[in-house]
């Protein structure tokens, strides 16, 4: 049995959901608590004084004839009207209608009632409030499924969690009733108070307003963090929940299978209503046991049942009207956009976006339970809003020692500090004398004062999306003090004009999507002392006026074709030429005039070939070639004249074989070969004496020549997915040996003569598990002891 606390308290368990639960859900689920009544009060009655009481229709042959022998009379029985009159009080039962002895004794009665009562009762006086309690059941599940269901419930959650911590927020009960409004300027500029939302009811002179705001926009550090937080986890919350609307489509869903539901039970059970009766003839067939064929029964609580079913039935006919309304609501007007047009017009907010999806169909769930929640939402949906929540908090992050807090040090060693979406640059920060570089992020507008000259130390500025401008002696200061710039931009407006007059820039880089038409790179050659440009954007031609002193040109294209590079040809002090990504195909002629580069890299540009003539020759100072990333099939026999090459990178190419004159290089010590196509390692590779670092990771080399072993100043040697089935034991002649790559070759053992290299520990050994465990016990011994450290 279930008692109706219990009974309350399955609805009691959506009450964290009451924000999302418009008039008509909580009505129907009062209804639902009406119906379980019903439903369990009849069942209660049917379990526990449910009976039929019967008695017989005439008289029988054998009764007649006297077969039968008359049983004493157990008492007088008046009439069908005292039918009601339990069975277990009476001692004589005549037969109905004559007056005259039914020869049966009480067991009788018993067992006929039992037999009458499955038989002659239509099921529903039996089994209707089983049920209505099952229907009951079911419907409030599905008035809530979208609170249960696990996609949904999580997402419902966080919402309700989100604006919970709106209304406890300190930064909308004390600072948003002023900063979401309309900005009121005096003639200082400043906001004023917005006197229709800082007034009380029926309060209120100028004079409390002006204290209720200055009050009201004190907020301490960790409020103000908090409120940064509720900024950033709403606006997360907002791509998830408008990416879909499956909050939308499953209230929908239950909306339509509750109507389509109560719909069927009227439609079943009004017609069972009328079926309900008090009297029933039964004819059980037990003649031969009772010596009657036909009973009279009556059914003591089919009143009570039928006047229980038919106040269920006008239940279920007034939640059916609360659905229709339901369907008729969420269908009359698109619910998956939502606008804060009306919070806008009454409370003057502005920039409020419209949100859609799950995200809107929120929203107008919980104006059903009242419209502050919408409110409370929109507050941190303003961007005016957050500019002023950034406001407020920049005065407690312009804190001196909350500063030196967040200073950290560079991949350089440099003192560093990152300022990232302040409305402004904090105060202190021009106190931090021993400060070398500032970073700059998303910040709307910076402007660096004449207090920069306290920063003594500052020598490099990074402005990421923040256009800045300067004072004139800011300026002055910079010139001389500024050696480093880095500017990332989406628009031509947020390059400083500044830039092209600091006379000791040496160092400048250049990011941005932009094409070359909007970049004005022409003006760099002022940059006198500039040393090193890195540029991260989309050219097409690099300008016939650009800087000719550079040191080091960087150029990363994302993949637009770079063309037009004669202006290389006057670059004769450059050392290190980074092309990236330009879709050269083929080394420039122009590179083979710089004859004072040291380092060369031309990633990813679609190389297919270098062509037979290649002046090499002509770079008699280059040390490092970076060709890694290409198509290079093949490589011409003029790669040797680089007689003073000590790095060369030819990764991730299409090599099928190496020339002869790759190895008269003599002075080289880093090779990268990996990820070709190579089938040999030729033997000429001995000659390297002065390799220290060979990769061939990524081939299909099947042996490694004994040769090899010759290059004894060997450190790392990157072996890995090749087809090696054996590696030779003259690898214990590398002595100097500490890297030693071998997963994902078929070897079936190693060489003994692994322990022959003291420096190769197990720590810079790569194989296989199972591999290493070939190894006798003395070898893996070897391999596991640590360097010892030299004596003092």
């Amino acid at each position: 049995m279930f008692s109706l606390t219990e009974v309350a308290s399955l609805s009691d368990g959506r009450a964290p959901f009451s924000t999302l639960k418009p008039w008509w859900d909580v009505f129907t689920d009062y209804l639902v608590l009406a119906m379980l009544a019903i439903s369990i009060i009849a069942g209660t009655l049917l379990i526990s004084t449910d009976q039929v009481v019967c008695l017989p229709v005439g008289r029988t042959s054998m009764a007649a004839s006297g077969s039968l022998a008359p049983r004493p009379a157990l008492g007088p029985l008046d009439g069908p009207e005292h039918d009601a009159t339990p069975v277990g009080t009476r001692r004589e039962l005549p037969a109905a209608n004559s007056g005259h002895p039914t020869n049966l004794d009480y067991q009788q009665y018993l067992y006929i009632g039992q037999v009458c009562y499955h038989q002659a009762l239509p099921w529903h006086s039996k089994y209707s409030p089983y049920l209505a309690l099952l229907h009951a059941l079911l419907l409030m599940v599905c008035n809530n499924f979208w609170f249960i269901y696990p996609k949904t419930f999580s997402r419902i959650e966080l919402f309700l969690s989100i604006l919970r911590k709106c209304f406890q927020s300190p930064w909308t009960t004390k600072a948003l009733s002023e900063t979401g409004c309309q900005p009121l300027e005096d003639k200082l500029g400043r906001m004023k108070p917005c006197s229709a939302q800082i007034s009380q009811a029926g309060a209120g002179s100028q004079m409390e307003q002006a204290s209720s705001f200055s009050s009201a926009t004190i907020l301490d550090r960790k409020d103000g963090e908090q409120a940064k937080a509720l900024f950033e986890k709403i606006r997360t919350f907002r791509v998830h929940t408008e990416a879909t609307s499956l909050l939308y489509w499953v209230y929908v869903g239950q909306t339509v299978f509750k109507v389509a539901k109560l719909l069927a039970v009227l439609g079943y059970a009004s017609s069972s209503a009328g079926t309900i009766a008090f009297r029933h003839v039964c004819r059980p067939g037990l003649g031969d046991l009772a010596g009657h064929a036909t009973f009279s029964c009556t059914h003591s609580l089919a009143y009570i049942l039928q006047k229980l079913l038919l106040s269920y039935l006008a239940l279920v006919l007034l939640s059916g009207l609360v659905g229709v309304y339901t369907l008729y609501w969420l269908l009359r007007r698109p619910l998956r956009e939502y606008s804060f047009g009306r919070a806008s017009e009454e409370s003057s907010f502005r920039a409020i976006p419209n949100v859609h999806n799950d995200l809107a169909f929120l929203l107008h769930m919980a104006d059903q339970y009242g419209p502050l929640c919408s409110k409370r939402i929109a507050i941190f949906l303003s961007t005016v809003s957050e500019s002023q929540l950034l406001e407020i908090r920049q005065e407690h992050r312009g804190d001196y020692e909350e500063l030196r807090r967040q200073v950290g040090r560079d991949a350089w060693g440099r003192l560093e500090l990152r300022l990232c979406a302040l409305p402004a640059l904090p105060q202190a920060v021009y106190q931090m004398a021993d400060l070398e570089v500032l970073r700059l992020e998303c910040m709307a507008e910076v402007k660096l004062s004449a207090k920069v000259a306290q920063m003594g130390a500052l020598s490099e500025l990074q402005l990421s999306h923040c256009p800045a401008t300067m004072e004139p002696m800011a300026l002055s200061f910079l010139q001389e003090r500024l050696r480093g710039l880095h500017v990332q931009f989406t628009d031509v407006t947020e390059i400083p004009s500044w830039l092209y007059s600091l006379k000791n820039l040496r160092r400048l880089h250049l990011s941005s999507h932009l094409c070359s038409n909007v970049l004005v790179l022409e003006s760099l050659r002022e940059l006198r002392s500039l040393e090193i440009l890195l540029l991260q954007t989309k050219l097409t031609k690099l300008p016939c006026s650009m800087s000719t002193h550079l040191r080091q040109l960087c150029i990363q294209n994302d993949g637009t074709k770079l063309e037009a590079l004669g202006v290389l040809k006057k670059m004769s002090s450059l050392q290190q030429l980074e092309l990236l990504c330009c879709q050269l195909e083929r080394i420039p002629p122009t590179v083979w005039h710089l004859t004072g580069l040291r380092r060369l890299d031309l990633r990813a540009n679609g190389i297919r070939s270098l062509e037979k003539g290649a002046g090499f020759q002509h770079l008699p100072q280059l040390t490092c070639l970076k060709l890694w990333h290409n198509r290079i099939a093949t490589l011409p026999a003029s790669i040797g004249a680089a007689g003073s090459l000590e790095e060369l990178v030819l990764s991730h190419n299409e090599l099928e074989s190496l020339p002869q004159a790759l190895f008269a290089l003599k002075r080289l010590r880093h090779l990268d070969l990996s990820h070709n196509l190579l089938c040999l390692l030729p033997a000429e590779i001995g000659q390297l004496g002065m390799l220290q670092q060979l990769s061939i990771t990524g081939n299909r080399i099947r042996a490694l020549p004994s040769q090899l072993f010759a290059c004894l100043e060997l450190t790392s040697l990157q072996l890995a997915d090749n087809a090696l089935t054996t590696v030779p034991a003259e690898i214990g002649r590398l002595v100097l040996l500490s890297r030693l790559e071998l997963t994902g070759n078929p070897l079936e053992s190693l060489p003994l003569e692994l322990g022959c290299c003291p420096l190769l520990k197990e720590t810079g050994l790569s194989v296989d598990n199972a591999l290493f465990e070939t190894l006798p016990s003395h070898v893996k011994q070897m391999l596991a002891t640590p360097i010892s450290a030299p004596s003092l």
